[in-house]
């Protein structure tokens, strides 16, 4: 039993050290073949980003706060890299990419109904909401990638997706529009027993 094992050991280090050398498995990791997460999930967050894109414009059109417009704008620019980037990458691997939402008409915040205008603290719940959403996605695309560079580029989504998540809570907090859970303001006292 040791023996097979031992040999079963032996062939796969084998076979790993001749892929290494031929260049399937090592060397340059953008020659490397990306394996079907590092597809999924790339062309997902290339999809996310442009549906982020038009949502985010149109919240922009619903937005009437000077500083939530701000950050409206750098989560789309944040976006478009991060589309144009997937959509590289998947275009050098032979992969379509998402199809490209339409373009919003421009719209003013006058010309929206009351009842159908999103408020700002809802645009910003929401928008907090979807960098949560966005960290764990990048955190779960670095941890199934075994191409270095799918790994780092998702690395690099998740620190811009933090420090846009810390500029949304400091906004969030200074306006007046966070609403937090429950808070233990008083500690229960401990009983002994």
């Amino acid at each position: 039993m040791i023996r097979e094992n031992i040999f079963v050991y032996y062939r796969h280090t084998t076979l790993v050290k001749n892929q290494r050398t031929t260049g399937v498995l090592g060397g340059n990791s953008k020659e490397e073949p990306m394996h079907y997460g590092e597809i999924f999930n790339v062309w997902q967050a290339s999809m996310v980003a442009k549906g982020a894109i038009s949502c985010y414009r149109a919240y922009g059109y619903h937005s009437g706060d000077h500083d939530l417009k701000k950050i409206l704008g750098d989560l789309i620019d944040q976006a478009e890299l991060e589309s144009s980037e997937c959509d590289k990458l998947l275009a050098d691997n032979g992969i379509a990419s998402a199809p490209v939402m339409p373009e919003r008409p421009q719209s003013k915040l006058e010309d929206i109904p009351v009842g159908a205008r999103f408020t700002d603290p809802e645009i910003a719940a929401k928008i907090a909401a979807d960098i949560a959403v966005g960290l764990v996605a990048c955190s779960q695309a670095m941890g199934q990638s075994i191409r270095e560079d799918i790994g780092a580029l998702f690395a690099k989504y998740h620190l811009t997706k933090a420090a846009l998540g810390v500029k949304i809570l400091h906004m969030s907090k200074e306006k007046g529009w966070l609403i937090p859970p429950p808070l233990q303001v008083k500690r229960p006292e401990s009983v002994n027993v």
